[in-house]
């Protein structure tokens, strides 16, 4: 595979991909037939309900298919908790992050109280984004934008650049020119709307249409208690890159979750470490899934015999109360349907995905530290290795997707055969069936074994 530069990877992801190019069929979308939204849940929940041995991939429509992507976004992205940012992004009163997601203008806010706020940025007037991007003309703002830092900044009040409607930063308007002869407007009733918002781990969390049964905490509690010794709640996001992705989510998704392709895609990054054969996944959980990517015996050694020396091996300090075996594997998760992380000795790698449509996403890679990381002597020089490392690791990431979703197009495109080392696509896969049906994983179906029970639950 020839090695592309970030400069190269970012021109083929800004070139919309064309489908019809893929296809000799004038004005259809795909070389494959189209198929129904039925039609494609009925191929899911029968791969699904096949063993791991016999799994098998989806049909290429549902990487495809515009109206099965506007159902997941109704039945799935709108119903789910979405994460959105961290703590560390919005630290002081007034601190505000912009996000969109799935065509919603979302305004994050640490409000004068210190509550963390989601706001929609539509303004209950005329409709206007009130901080669009680039946002503000000649200072006719007050929010100011925190230089490098793309969405993020800081503000005293919240102000329609339109005809100037002005809010507080809990989202209740504070003052709206000239609308004295309104007949019955009550200003109490013209806030900005205020989604459903929480916090876990440090994470901010949305739920758009409110009505989420369980809290995150309640949702992820499984989640949380592999978590605690890596305290992400009290760590700083320190890097933060924006993607442009022409693939599905679940392509994205998919690829983050299973470790088969350190063999091909990362032979010369990851293999190397930490081998695709040694990584295994859990059982099968209702809300999020484990993967396990230990390091290989020899290379354990090493850093045992580099560390016993006072030396460090990996880029950042580790974390003291990472010890044992977490001390020597990556760990990788899925909380569903999209928060994406993995934690190692020294650090998390979080990556917020906004699916923009059925081949299109905007992606959010970071990297997250302790406080004290942050304070070391040598930080800047650690940063800027543990950057460029994330930044390669995802640049032979972004060169399969995108041939990935490209083979979804074409004729030649066949149903593949899971592997064992797969396991994670296949519970994906479970986990869409399970939500057609109005419900989780592992709660109307036996729960999928862990391929390695001997050590589940040890760290």
């Amino acid at each position: 595979m020839v090695t592309l530069s970030e400069a190269d990877i970012r021109r083929a992801c800004e070139v919309p991909t064309d489908p019809l190019q893929f296809s000799h069929r004038s004005g259809t979308r795909s070389a494959l037939p189209e198929m129904s939204v039925a039609a494609i849940l009925d191929e899911i929940a029968r791969a699904a309900d096949l063993p791991l041995e016999e799994s098998i991939t989806l049909p290429a429509q549902a990487y495809t298919s515009q109206e099965f992507f506007d159902w997941e976004v109704s039945t799935i992205f709108r119903k789910e908790w979405l994460a959105l940012g961290h703590v560390s992004q919005i630290p002081q009163n007034g601190d505000f992050l912009n996000v969109d997601l799935l065509g919603e203008p979302l305004l994050i806010i640490r409000d004068k109280s210190g509550e963390v706020r989601i706001h929609s940025r539509v303004c209950p007037h005329r409709g206007m984004d009130i901080m669009p991007p680039g946002f503000g003309h000649d200072g006719h703002h007050p929010a100011e934008v925190r230089e490098g830092k793309s969405g993020c900044g800081h503000t005293r009040l919240l102000l329609c650049p339109y005809h100037s409607w002005t809010f507080e930063l809990d989202g209740k308007l504070k003052a709206c020119p000239e609308m004295q002869e309104a007949k019955g407007f009550n200003r109490d009733q013209w806030g900005l709307k205020t989604y459903r918002c929480e916090i876990w781990n440090g994470f901010i969390f949305v739920n758009l249409d409110g009505d989420a049964p369980e809290t995150v905490a309640e949702q992820y509690a499984g989640l949380g208690r592999h978590l605690e010794k890596w305290n992400l709640a009290d760590m700083e996001l320190v890097f933060a890159r924006e993607w442009d992705g022409p693939f599905n989510w679940k392509v994205l998704t998919e690829n983050f979750m299973e470790s088969y392709h350190h063999a091909g895609a990362h032979s010369k990054t990851l293999q190397p470490m930490m081998p695709a054969k040694d990584t295994w996944t859990e059982q099968e959980k209702p809300h999020y899934i484990r993967c396990h990517l230990p390091l290989k015996p020899a290379l354990r050694e090493t850093i045992a015999a580099i560390e016993a020396s006072g030396e460090r091996w990996d880029v950042f300090p580790p974390l003291p109360g990472v010890t044992s075996e977490a001390r020597y594997e990556w760990g990788l998760f899925l909380g569903y349907p999209s928060f994406k992380f993995l934690v190692t000795a020294d650090m998390a790698v979080w990556y917020r995905t906004q699916p923009l449509g059925p081949d299109r996403l905007k992606l959010t890679t970071t990297l997250l530290v302790p406080k004290s990381t942050v304070q070391h002597p040598d930080y800047e020089a650690m940063l800027a290795k543990g950057t460029a490392q994330a930044v390669a690791f995802h640049l032979e990431d972004m060169e399969v997707c995108m041939a990935v979703q490209r083979g979804y197009y074409s004729s030649g495109y066949q149903r593949g055969r899971l592997s064992h080392l797969e396991m994670s696509i296949w519970l994906i896969q479970r986990y869409l069936a399970a939500r057609s049906r109005g419900t989780w994983p592992a709660v109307d179906r036996p729960v999928a074994a862990s391929q390695r029970p001997d050590l589940e639950g040890t760290f």
